[in-house]
């Protein structure tokens, strides 16, 4: 198994990381590597494409009558 030495660690990082590994019960060690592997392990995503997705899909749905939505949240109250 190869060795990795890391230089420079800002204290507050270095201390995040500390009470993440706690938290998960884990070690230091451990944590920096599930982290490392699910950042690599992530989909790239093209933010860009998915907003003109969304904006497609949006400009698809039909437009709401509030005044009918109004009505019905009204009915069956005094």
């Amino acid at each position: 198994m190869l060795n990795l030495t890391l230089k420079n660690i800002p204290k507050e990082l270095h201390a995040r990381l500390r009470e993440s590994a706690e938290k998960n019960r884990r070690s230091l060690n451990s944590e920096i590597l599930t982290r490392l592997e699910a950042e690599f392990a992530a989909p790239v995503v093209d933010v860009e494409a998915q907003a003109r997705a969304l904006r497609v899909f949006v400009a698809r749905l039909p437009r709401a009558d509030h005044g009918k939505v109004a009505r019905y949240k009204r009915q069956g109250r005094a």
